[in-house]
């Protein structure tokens, strides 16, 4: 069975991706275990424009200067680490990677705004990753701010990380735009090689108790899918760049689902997390199983069937899907309730 798939131009095994996690790529033995359970390239885990910013201007040094000097100065001592890791140690990670692994190793590099920490990714490329991910986590607060302006720093960022190298650049992206088809067109004009589907963001949580906002992360579940499922199926041979899928993928029967919408690639995190790098084996052999149950020689032969542009129905991905939906709903207790009339 031929799984093999080509991802930023770059020849895959598989699609089975492993997305950007601190847990499943800070460590070079999981890295490795990884590539043995099958894993067709990984995606490390992000470094912040804060810790690359942190580094070049030695904040430590100048937030810790003097705190000896007089008591009263011990109420200056700086935020406590939230780093794993800083700016140059995870350009060994990447490197050390590189040395031991033999699959395609991607840097991500995670900011929002402009600025010199974007030049960081030439730092990544000399470290050996064959490409970025690029992910810019934004959440607009400011009411003043139009959506036009968000949209075009997105477009600069991008523009000025391609500036600085010359590998591939995926940039995932949010689904909270207010025309996601056009700006997936513009980032791919501005030089996109791929759009990975989608970012989450995480909502705080409040302790009602201590009165605190505290983070809390939620893992992906397989509801989750339908959203990338949806705009891969509505881009796909629409736009000239890759399309990877990310969020809610934990079994082979989402894997196959992906790649009908059209996705090149599958980027797998939560289900490793809660099930363990062998995991990633499952999902390989369980995929093989149903491409041949169903009679298909290979990955490239599936992609793309069921998207908006080849599935037997296109404006199921439309406005019709949602009145459809709306109007064949049938609540689980409105059967209860009308056998129970029946049985009276």
């Amino acid at each position: 069975m031929d799984l093999t798939t080509t991802y930023l131009g770059l020849p895959l095994r598989s699609p089975l991706v492993v997305g950007a996690a601190a847990p499943l790529s800070e460590d070079l033995d999981t890295l490795k275990r990884l590539e043995d359970a099958g894993a067709a390239a990984i995606v490390m885990h992000s470094v912040f424009e804060e810790q690359i910013q942190r580094d070049v201007l030695e904040l430590h040094h100048h937030l810790e200067y003097g705190t000896n000097s007089f008591a009263e100065a011990l109420t200056y001592f700086p935020e406590p680490e939230i780093f794993h890791v800083g700016a140059e140690h995870y350009l060994e990670q990447i490197q050390q990677a590189k040395a031991a692994l033999d699959i395609p190793i991607m840097g991500s590099l995670n900011g929002s705004s402009l600025g010199g920490w974007v030049e960081y990714a030439q730092n990544i490329q000399q470290a050996g990753a064959d490409a970025i991910e690029l992910n810019i986590y934004w959440i607009p607060t400011d009411p003043d701010l139009s959506g036009a302006e968000v949209e075009a720093q997105y477009l600069e960022i991008l523009r000025q990380v391609k500036a600085q190298v010359t590998i591939p650049v995926a940039v995932k992206l949010s689904p909270f735009f207010s025309n996601t088809a056009n700006m997936a067109k513009r980032l791919c004009e501005a030089g996109a090689d791929a759009l990975v589907l989608f970012n989450r963001f995480y909502q705080p949580d409040i302790d009602i108790e201590a009165l605190e906002i505290r983070p809390q992360l939620l893992l992906s579940t397989p509801q989750a899918l339908r959203l990338p499922m949806h705009w891969i199926g509505i881009l796909y041979g629409r736009i000239p760049a890759d399309l990877a899928a990310t969020s809610g993928i934990h079994n082979a029967q989402d894997v196959v689902r992906l790649l009908m919408a059209g996705a090149a690639a599958t980027q797998i995190v939560a289900a490793l997390l809660r099930h363990g790098v062998g995991h990633l084996r499952s999902i390989e052999r369980d995929l093989e199983t149903w491409l041949e149950e169903h009679e298909y020689a290979s990955v490239s032969q599936l992609r793309g069937t069921m998207s908006q542009q080849n599935c037997p129905d296109p404006s199921q991905f439309e406005r019709v899907q949602y009145m459809k939906t709306l109007q064949t709903y049938y609540p689980h207790w409105s059967a209860v309730e009308e056998r129970d009339e029946v049985r009276r």
